[in-house]
């Protein structure tokens, strides 16, 4: 990075070592040691400037997720402050935006909905107990490296729980569009609770928050147009994504200027203008049980959503993004936004994707972002009073409906039927269920369809190809084979799940091979055998040698070599290990050639 100060050319090697190492285990724990001792006037400017356009996107997302969570409007403006600070110290990513997020804001209300009422103090308190026990379980697999657990929700589930939720959050708001107000958390509640309360619609919100929803809505179509206007790609773009605030602010001043409150329009009513108060979780053990589930399907979803982007985004600038590290970084800045009144957060796709075109250089911009929101608190919140709510609920509605990617599903169903009902029952039972069913179901096929998978490896018979070394599947190439050797080559590992059908698939070939002497099966595939499968092995060597035919290995991995030198495999293997199918190939042949000129040679009985 340009600015870093070079090393003293005159300090002793041992001492500049000795800095170095320290150095990177700082880092290791506290990311922002790898950024700021290098962090000068360039990279400041470029941050101020990011955080001044991240901000203004900030104040009506914070406020309308925080409504969408059944909090105050002013719990998203607390939940956008120190949590920033704290990732900025923690996290790895030099452009991910923390703080409130739909899908998160969503599972927070479905939550908390059931034991408290929304926007009761009890129901505050538990928003902070959830981010708590939400950022201690991420902090906690962080250090423990438990990062790989993303990697347990496949992307079409992934895809098919953030479609789902789209339309899931996006059908939450219609009724405050109209204001009739919302009820309930799946989609079959919440269709059901609009068509039997239609005759109370009230018009001027219904205007107001049709309105801005037309307006939001031709926005995201406006760059084009602005495009052919003379404006700049950048300068489009930039004036597209201000569509949320431009809203904001004319239905503010509209609602001032009429005095809708009056006429019966919700607004966001007085906010407290001064700093987020400190705050302590709730310390109820059966709140704490309550609340242990969601708390760790919210930490879950977050973190998968937020590591992909920043991973992402990342690799455009060649940054490193370390899992681990993330997970300690979204647990801190969710303790810091339980600690100051707050709610759960995650990292904000459309607030990061901002920030990263702005040109954020460093988390100090998510730091400045802060600052600009305690700003607003301080000395504009008298202005935010008059907001409609319906505004609210037209921009969380444009910005939910982002999430449904319909090419997804015909890309998947193309693609994998499996994949595609794994990503179908989700998408169901988020519908029906709940986010928190969805995930679940998700975690829940995704390893059933893994399990069912590899329980039935493929395996293939090889032959040689003519005039080459190279093996190929029989059944897909004209090969030289020989009724004597069987080759098989094995797609996948083996363990406890698949070690059976290996074994009914070895003794299918002896059936089908009744002048077979020689088996030999390929590992190159195979990257684990664990103690389930070295036991099948073991007993196949067995059954072999009583049928007086010779097993061998070939193309064995080094790493599952030193764990067969483990077990008693090796010892009791009838035939031999080679390095490479061709070298079996040609030994074996050697040796069945001269068994037949001994045979030929030898005297006659």
């Amino acid at each position: 990075m340009s600015g870093e100060p070079s090393e003293d050319p005159h300090e002793p090697d041992e001492t500049l070592r000795e800095r170095i190492h320290f150095r990177a285990r700082l880092a290791r724990y506290f990311p922002i040691a790898s950024w700021l001792p290098y962090y000068n006037r360039h990279l400041l400017s470029e941050d101020l400037v990011a955080s001044i356009i991240v901000t203004l996107m900030v104040i009506p997302q914070a406020l309308a997720y925080s409504i969408l969570a059944g909090l105050p409007a002013v719990a998203g403006l607390y939940a956008s402050m120190l949590p920033l600070i704290a990732y900025s110290i923690f996290g790895t990513s030099r452009t991910l935006s923390v703080g409130p997020m739909a899908i998160v804001a969503l599972m927070t209300a479905a939550a908390l909905s059931p034991l408290f009422v929304p926007g009761s103090p009890a129901y505050s308190e538990g928003a902070v107990t959830l981010a708590m026990l939400s950022g201690l379980m991420l902090a906690v697999m962080g250090l423990l490296r438990l990062g790989f657990f993303a990697n347990f929700l496949s992307h079409p589930v992934i895809s098919g729980l953030l479609t789902a939720s789209g339309v899931l959050i996006a059908a939450s708001q219609i009724a405050g569009l109209m204001g009739i107000g919302g009820s309930g958390f799946t989609l079959i509640d919440q269709l059901t609770h609009i068509a039997t309360h239609l005759e109370n619609i009230h018009l001027p919100t219904l205007i107001i928050g049709a309105g801005a929803l037309a307006f939001l809505m031709l926005m995201r179509r406006a760059a084009p147009t602005l495009r052919r206007l003379g404006l700049s790609a950048s300068a489009a773009t930039f004036i597209v994504r201000l569509g949320p605030v431009t809203a904001v602010t004319i239905t503010t001043l509209v609602s001032w200027w009429l005095d809708l409150p009056a006429r019966g329009v919700n607004v966001v009513g007085d906010i407290p203008a001064h700093l987020p108060p400190l705050s302590l979780p709730s310390f109820d053990p059966g709140l704490l049980r309550d609340l242990l589930l969601p708390a760790f399907l919210i930490s879950v979803v977050g973190f998968i959503e937020s590591v992909s982007l920043a991973q992402m985004l990342a690799a455009r600038r060649r940054e490193r993004i370390s899992p681990d590290q993330e997970l300690v970084g979204q647990g801190a800045a969710n303790i810091a936004a339980a600690i100051t009144s707050g709610m759960p957060v995650s990292g904000s796709l459309s607030r990061t994707v901002i920030n990263f075109d702005a040109g954020a250089r460093t988390p100090a911009a998510g730091a400045f972002t802060a600052l600009g929101v305690a700003l607003v608190i301080l000395f504009l919140t008298s202005l935010i009073a008059y907001l409609p709510i319906a505004t609210l609920a037209a921009s969380i509605i444009v910005s939910a409906m982002t999430l449904v990617d319909i090419s997804a599903l015909k890309r998947t169903w193309r693609y994998s039927r499996s994949d595609f009902t794994a990503m179908l029952i989700t998408i169901l039972l988020t519908f029906v269920e709940g986010v928190e069913a969805g995930v679940m179901a998700g975690v829940a096929v995704s390893l059933a369809l893994y399990l069912y998978r590899t329980s039935r490896p493929h395996t293939a018979v090889v032959g040689k190809l003519p005039g080459t070394e190279h093996f190929r599947n029989v059944r897909r190439h004209e090969t030289e084979i020989d009724k004597e050797i069987a080759l098989l080559r094995i797609d996948e590992s083996l363990y406890f799940a698949n070690a059976r059908y290996l074994e009914d698939t070895v003794y299918a070939l002896l059936a089908d091979r009744p002048a077979m002497q020689h088996l030999v099966l390929i590992g190159s595939a195979i990257n684990l055998i664990d103690a389930s499968a070295v036991e099948t092995l073991e007993s196949i060597n067995a059954r072999l040698k009583d049928s007086q035919i010779t097993l061998h290995l070939a193309e064995i991995k080094g790493p599952v070599m030193d764990r067969l030198k483990k077990s008693d495999l090796l010892d009791e293997l009838t035939g031999e290990v080679y390095l490479s199918t061709y070298a079996a190939w040609t030994d074996l042949r050697h040796r069945l050639e001269s068994d037949a000129r001994a045979g030929d040679t030898a005297p006659a009985g």
